[in-house]
Formats: structure tokens, C-alpha cells, sequence
């Protein structure tokens, strides 16, 4: 006899058919994500911590979408080079690349040429904005250099003569220059009196800043807009023990600039987010490979690029107040894979 309430016997085996049918078409189903699908990006001078930070924030997103992904580039500041190994990542057709060009107009042609055999490129800090590139994702550079003018402003007193370190030629870095040249018509008493090329190197950086000393030439603040610059200048004003008397406005939040904040040589640095940029970077890579936003059939064919054409990840000033909490920030970060 049949107790009240039981489930008939055959129940069970109809859910358990039920299930297995759910699990075989689950195998058969394609996965969104190809078993060696892989981004890359594509740097110059990759050594720096802040392309470490940037390949941190790269490698994370890999792993959340369960993709391949890799940082490559040259060991310095060397274009043509960085040049020479776009050019063989594409010739490797990966699904997508992120690309920080060291002078944009040698890239232009290249991206054109990866857009029309299919590969998303995106860029990344430093941008190619007369290229076919679907988006930038970065500091919007022009504010940056107004932002360092408005840091030296409040430590001399709205005037003086400025020199300013960059590497010239690249695209991001004379944006930050012609940022500071803008701000200037908001303080009459301040002149840009010398622009110093120190190709990336901070030991030129140094020298530049030791012949300005030394020739005792009228400066009354430094404004590096390049990473290297700042460390570079401050180590010069440590060898004529002048930490403190000639103020320093530096660029990102590489450990020697930090350390200089803390020895008094350098005011404050004006920081990116370069873990921010390559994460997403990546991200919007992936969404355009898959074709993922819907507004149009294929971002191949598309009327506009269905990303965001532009994304201004923001900075940071980094001085004494607050040095303390970005470097608790930055060790709690992800490490480089």
C-alpha cells in the first residue's frame, strides 16, 4: 500500500534523467572564453614600477575572465623598439591589445593595420588619438599638467621662474607640458623659463638639474611631468644640499620619488592610476572581441566604437599629509605575476 504524501518511485529517476540531459548540453554548450585566448600590452620602458603596477592590474583582469595575458616591450625608453614588438604581436593575431606608444605618430599605421585584420586595440596611457584605436583609457593629460602648475603655484607664492623635465615628442608628456603653459595665464608672476629633455633617464635628469645649480641659473621650481624626471632632479639638489630650497613637483609615485617626499626633496607628486587603466583595458577588450555590447552587430562593421571612446582614470596628489596612507595603499596592491 502506498504511503500518503510519497513520491511516486519513478520521481527520482526522472529528475535524475532531467539532470544529466542539463549537464550533457552544458558540455556540448560553447564556452564564452576560447581555450587560449590571450590580450597583450605592448609598453616602452616596462622596467619602471609603474608598468609593474600596470601589469598587476593587467594580469588581475586575465585572471577574473579566465584568459591569457602578458606585458612586453622594451627595458627603457625606446619607441622604434616598442615599435618592432607591436608589430610581432600582431603578426601573432591575439584577441586584443593594449598599447602605451612611446610617439604616436609612428604607431598610427601599424594600429590601422590591427584594426583591419580584426584585433581590438586599445590605448593605454599614452594615446594615438589620429589612429583607428577603439578607445583611450587613461590621465587626461592636459588637466594633469595644469594640476602640477597649481601644486608649484601654492609652494612659491604664484611666482617665479619654473623649469620644467619631460621627454619631448611624447605624445602624454608634451599634453602635461601644455597643460602647465595654459595654467600659466592664471599666474602672471610665474614663467616657464626652461623645458629639460631627459629621455626617461633620471640620471640625465640629473645632470640637467646639476648644471642649472651650478651655472646658478634663476629657478625657483621644478616640474617633472615623466616619472624618472623627479628622482632624477631631487638627487641633484642632494648633492648640493638644497633639499627643501628648491621645490620639486614630480610625476607618479615610483618608490625613489616617494622616498624623496620623505627626505624633503621633493614637495609633492602628482600620481596615476596605471593598475586602474590596464585592468579595465583589458576588460573592454574583452567585451570587444566577444562583441559583448549589443548596439551594433560587430564592432568590425560598427558605425562608432561601442566603448567609450575615452576614460579619464584620474590622479592624485602624493605629498607629506598623506604619504603614509598611498604607501599602506600600494603594499596591500596586487604584485606583478
Amino acid at each position: 500500500m502506498k504511503r500518503p504524501g510519497a513520491w511516486p518511485v519513478t520521481f527520482p529517476i526522472v529528475i535524475g534523467l532531467v539532470w544529466i540531459a542539463a549537464m550533457l548540453l552544458a558540455s556540448c554548450a560553447k564556452p564564452y572564453h576560447e581555450e587560449n585566448e590571450s590580450y597583450v600590452f605592448v609598453a616602452t620602458n616596462i622596467n619602471l614600477p609603474y608598468w609593474q603596477e600596470a601589469n598587476a592590474g593587467f594580469m588581475d583582469a586575465a585572471k577574473a575572465l579566465g584568459v591569457r595575458a602578458e606585458l612586453v616591450g622594451p627595458a627603457g625608453y625606446q619607441p622604434n623598439a616598442e615599435l618592432l614588438e607591436f608589430r610581432e604581436v600582431v603578426g601573432k593575431h591575439p584577441a586584443g591589445i593594449c598599447l602605451s606608444a612611446g610617439k604616436p605618430e609612428i604607431f598610427q599605421a601599424d594600429i590601422d593595420q590591427a584594426i583591419a585584420q580584426g584585433i581590438p586595440v586599445i590605448c593605454v596611457d599614452a594615446d594615438v588619438p589620429d589612429s583607428k584605436r577603439m578607445q583611450y583609457i587613461g590621465t587626461d593629460n592636459f588637466k594633469a599638467g595644469r594640476e602640477s602648475l597649481k601644486q608649484m603655484a601654492a609652494i612659491v607664492g604664484r611666482g617665479g621662474n619654473i623649469a620644467v623635465i619631460t621627454i619631448s615628442g611624447q605624445r602624454n608628456l608634451d599634453d602635461r607640458v601644455a597643460g602647465i603653459a595654459d595654467a600659466l595665464k592664471n599666474f602672471p608672476k610665474m614663467h616657464l623659463a626652461k623645458i629639460l629633455d631627459d629621455q626617461g633617464d633620471a640620471r640625465t635628469a640629473f645632470d640637467q638639474t646639476s648644471d642649472l645649480i651650478q651655472k646658478k641659473e634663476k629657478i625657483d621650481g621644478i616640474i617633472s611631468v615623466e616619472a624618472t624626471g623627479g628622482s632624477g632632479a631631487a638627487g641633484a639638489l642632494h648633492r648640493f644640499s638644497l633639499e627643501g630650497k628648491l621645490p620639486i613637483v614630480a610625476f607618479d609615485g615610483d618608490p625613489e620619488t616617494l622616498d624623496w617626499i620623505d627626505r624633503g626633496a621633493i614637495a609633492a607628486t602628482v600620481t596615476q592610476k596605471p593598475y586602474v587603466m590596464s585592468y579595465y583595458g583589458l576588460k573592454f577588450l574583452d567585451d570587444l572581441h566577444h562583441n559583448a555590447v549589443h548596439q551594433f552587430k560587430d564592432w568590425r562593421t560598427a558605425l562608432a566604437p561601442p566603448v567609450p571612446t575615452f576614460v579619464d582614470t584620474g590622479t592624485l596628489i602624493v605629498d607629506k599629509n598623506n604619504i603614509k596612507l598611498y604607501r599602506e595603499a600600494l603594499s596591500a596592491h596586487p604584485k606583478p605575476m
